[in-house]
Formats: C-alpha cells, structure tokens, sequence
C-alpha cells in the first residue's frame, strides 16, 4: 500500500479539494498542515513552495497531478 501524506494550509482549495477526492476514495493519508512550523521546515526542506504538497511513498509531487495519483494509488 502506498504512503501518502499531504502538506497543506488553511483555506487552501486545492488542498480541500485532494483531501475530499481522497476520502471519497478510500485512501488513507497522513495530513500535515504547515501551520505547524515543523512541518512548514520539512515541505521547504523538500524544495516545496506551495501546498499541497503530496509525497507519495516519499516521492514528492510538487503539482497535483490526477493522473499520477490515480496511477500510483491504482484508483
């Protein structure tokens, strides 16, 4: 199974709108909102500059790209 965790923010709508997808789908994932400096660190220290931010088995996907989530989580 693949590891998915999601870096985001408040009042972020793409991020909302990944959450719910994933949801809806039945994959679980570990949320990470960058409120938390801690987490804030560890997304820049990933060259990550927006949310959300997804790694997927600690592979980082900078843009929300449909197709390779669904690929890889085999939705």
């Amino acid at each position: 199974m693949t590891k998915v965790m999601i870096y985001t923010q408040n009042d972020c709508p793409p991020c909302t709108f990944v959450k719910n997808y994933l949801t809806e789908q039945n994959v679980d994932f570990e949320e990470r909102n960058i409120a938390n400096p801690t987490y804030r660190n560890e997304m820049i220290d990933r060259d990550a500059f927006s949310t959300p931010f997804i790694l997927l088995d600690d592979e980082p996907m900078y843009q929300v790209d449909m197709d390779k989530l669904n690929q890889t989580l085999g939705i």
